[in-house]
């Protein structure tokens, strides 16, 4: 999820061929609520991940990822 358009996310998953959609949060409440953002005004989301297990509960956190290691590192996990 991001901060960015809906055109923007299309986009980029494009460019990097995502075959998945990419979520929005262009007001921001999501970052806000999940600690990706200390206000509305943040251009850009910290990088955090979570974990939802399969009853839609939070089963980790992480408070701060490395975007390049940190998908392949969690589905080594998973």
């Amino acid at each position: 999820m991001s901060f960015d358009t809906p055109e923007e996310n299309r986009k980029f998953a494009e460019k990097f061929k995502f075959n998945f959609p990419l979520l929005c949060d262009t007001d921001r409440k999501i970052g806000l609520a999940y600690g990706a953002a200390t206000k509305a005004s943040d251009e850009y989301a910290s990088r955090i991940a979570y974990v939802i297990d399969e009853n839609g509960k939070i089963a980790q956190a992480h408070p701060k990822v490395d975007a390049s290691s940190y998908p392949a590192m969690q589905l080594n996990d998973l």
